[in-house]
């Protein structure tokens, strides 16, 4: 059975131009990569947990602020290792340089015995379309687009 994860998407208009909120994750894994690396903020679903209070929940767990607004559904995509990801967008600003992630610890160095604690998310940022598509994992693509077409049909 493949993971259900649930996320939000804030985008915010500046001078015309229509802006995503990505996040970079944490931890050593991700140090060096960039393109393609960052995601919408989100995260798996618990039992018995409404997709969308996930969304929220995970927002503010990986950000540090519960975001509000009227929340547009997108449709599901399904990522290249099988992830189901729903997603919400919201529009939003935040500063991006004043998040405050939750942590996760593991083992590192590898087979080090000593455990390390990392942010689950280490930068998030503004970007517009071109360069969030750069940016984001290329399985989330559609989830922008479809936000830029449901904005430009209002």
């Amino acid at each position: 059975m493949p993971k259900v994860s649930a996320g939000l998407l804030l985008y915010r208009i500046r001078d015309g131009a229509l802006e995503f909120l990505l996040v970079h994750p944490g931890g050593p894994f991700w140090k060096n990569k960039d393109d393609g690396a960052w995601t919408i903020p989100k995260g798996e679903i618990a039992d018995n947990e409404e997709p969308l209070a996930a969304a929220i929940r995970e927002f503010e767990e990986e950000l540090g602020f519960k975001p509000s607004g009227q929340f547009i559904e997108l449709t599901p995509i399904k990522q290249k290792a099988g992830k189901l990801v729903h997603a919400w967008a919201v529009e939003g600003d935040c500063d991006p340089s004043q998040i405050k992630s939750n942590t996760f610890s593991m083992e590192w160095p590898p087979r080090s015995g000593k455990q390390e604690e990392f942010p689950e998310v280490d930068r998030a940022e503004f970007f517009k379309l071109e360069a969030a598509k750069t940016k984001i994992n290329p399985g989330q693509i559609p989830l922008l687009e479809e936000l830029q077409r449901l904005l430009a049909n209002c």
